[in-house]
């Protein structure tokens, strides 16, 4: 297994300088100039050449992707354009809202589409399978900006000053701090030390900081601040997680040792789970990590429709101010995590089906 992991490796190395390149060039070939995106469209013709010559914008392009390829090499990716910070130091601060949101939303997501998919199975060609499959086809249509706000509007103004309201946009109340853990516990760390952007990196993740200072307040703000959404992201994983499970527990279910398991008098509840759902997980698992990239993807229009400072709005706001190191560097993290999701569903495939063999 181990020489099958550092393959794998390997060959992502490749894939992953692609996406670099083709993101390289992309992000210059989107119309404007980022001169005129970010001090606006009255800078003059002097004050332009000046900021592309500090952020060596006007240096031949395979100038440019050297050094952007040095700076990936380094570790920082770049200082973003627009805030004169590292690329680095916003990927700490906005990421852990993304993994908090996309960790909710397929778990949501898994935990409510393989049992529908399951239903949908056991009770194939009823009124129970036209519902759950009706449903499933009316999930995966419903865009994720509309269906956002819709529920926003619902949830945020029809349900107002009733105990069915929620929050139509950020992560906390106003009012509510989430006091790192390190700071509650009095460690020490040296400013702007690896170590330090670590732990920060862990306090931002605002369910866990909670957790481990024993916030309940601040944790419960958090969910109820998440539950929109997470709703909204997760529809279409579900609905697409609920038909592959059908499909793959009806194939199952043909077999002819699912007949003789029936035969023998074994209760369904057995039959469905231990034997049927057991030998259909493979293609379900399969699924579930292809979502993961469509739940990131997502992401973008999600954060930007609720006001959350993520990965998906950063990337937003960099694109329409032309932030370039900010795209590239963001982008290519995404692509470095679904690779690496991608590579963690091959392997688990070894623990849920012992016969294979990663070689």
């Amino acid at each position: 297994m181990f020489q099958y992991i550092v393959r794998r490796i390997l060959l992502a190395i490749p894939v992953i300088f692609g996406i670099l390149l083709v993101t390289f060039v992309l992000a210059r070939m989107i119309p404007g100039d980022p001169c005129k995106a970010i001090l606006g469209e009255k800078a003059t013709q002097e004050v332009c050449e000046r900021f592309s010559r500090e952020h060596g914008l006007d240096r031949p392009i395979h100038i440019q992707l050297g050094i952007y390829i040095r700076n990936v090499l380094k570790g920082p990716f770049g200082h973003s354009i627009r805030f004169s910070r590292p690329v680095t130091i916003i990927l700490i601060e906005r990421l852990p809202m993304t993994l908090e949101l996309g960790t909710i939303a397929i778990i949501v997501a898994t935990l409510i589409g393989i049992p529908l998919g399951i239903v949908s199975a056991v009770y194939n060609n009823t009124a129970v399978d036209v519902v759950t499959m009706v449903g499933a086809n009316a999930g995966v249509s419903m865009p994720v900006y509309w269906l956002g706000l819709m529920l926003a509007y619902v949830f945020a103004l029809m349900f107002k000053g009733t105990p069915l309201a929620l929050p139509p946009s950020g992560r906390l109340t106003a009012g509510l701090t989430a006091v790192p853990f390190y700071e509650v516990y009095n460690i020490f760390l040296e400013p702007e030390s690896i170590k330090f952007h670590l732990y920060e990196f862990i306090a931002n993740l605002y369910i866990f900081n909670s957790l481990v200072t024993a916030n309940w307040k601040v944790l419960g703000d958090v969910l109820k601040h998440l539950i929109l959404p997470s709703a909204a992201l997760s529809t279409i994983p579900v609905s697409i997680i609920a038909r592959m499970t059908r499909s793959s527990m009806l194939e199952v279910m043909s077999q002819d040792y699912i007949r003789t398991a029936k035969a023998k008098g074994m209760p369904q509840r057995t039959v469905v789970f231990k034997h049927a759902l057991r030998n259909a997980l493979l293609p379900i698992t399969t699924i579930i990590g292809l979502q993961l990239g469509t739940i990131f993807a997502g992401a973008v229009l999600t954060e930007t429709i609720f006001g959350l400072a993520g990965v998906g709005r950063m990337l937003f706001e960099a694109i329409t101010a032309r932030d370039y190191p900010v795209v590239q560097g963001f982008t290519l993290v995404i692509a470095v995590g679904y690779v690496g999701i991608n590579l963690l569903v091959d392997i688990s495939y070894v623990f849920i089906d012992p016969r294979i063999k990663l070689d």
